[in-house]
């Protein structure tokens, strides 16, 4: 009976998966993304978001524990120098999961999972939108500012007229 035993085995013994879990997130933290299967990855989401918790507050005994999930001491260092600088303030979510479609040798739904703060394309996008909702607003205030600048000129314009009539007038009177 599997009373209790409610995530996934994924198909290993528990040395396998802790090693293969190990390894997909030391990879994960130094490619910032890596293609895996949807299982797998949400096993691995599960593995990595607490560690790099741990990697907020740089202390001995936070880096002694990730060391313990890890074992790679390149990973340990990347994680606490690169990306916990970059997640600092993000409150949790530092990963996410795309679904790519299915592998064509057996038909496994497939996954990228990578790393949220680490993906420019978004990151990008977010920052891009932002500027264009500034400068649509500024273009409607700057078209405001002209349209006020206009109507005084063509007082002016048309008080030239004026003069300019009036001389015109006095030349034909005289």
């Amino acid at each position: 009976m599997r009373h209790g035993k409610k995530f996934n085995h994924l198909g290993r013994k528990s040395a396998h998966r802790k090693a293969m879990l190990s390894n997909m997130a030391c990879s994960l933290i130094e490619h910032k993304r890596i293609n895996t299967t949807v299982a797998k990855a949400r096993e691995l989401k599960k593995f990595v978001e607490p560690l790099i918790t741990r990697s907020k507050e740089d202390s001995t005994h936070n880096r002694r524990v990730v060391f313990r999930y890890l074992q790679d001491k390149n990973a340990v260092t990347e994680l606490f120098r690169e990306v916990s600088v970059k997640v600092g303030d993000r409150p949790g979510g530092y990963t996410r999961i795309i679904k790519t479609g299915n592998r064509l040798g057996d038909n496994a739904d497939m996954a990228m999972i990578e790393l949220v703060d680490f993906n420019e394309l978004y990151t990008n996008e977010k920052s891009t939108s932002s500027k264009k909702k500034s400068t649509r607003r500024a273009g409607k205030k700057v078209e405001a500012a002209p349209a006020a600048e206009e109507a005084p000129a063509k007082e002016v314009e048309n008080s030239a007229d004026v003069d300019t009539n009036e001389a015109g007038e006095e030349a034909k009177g005289e």
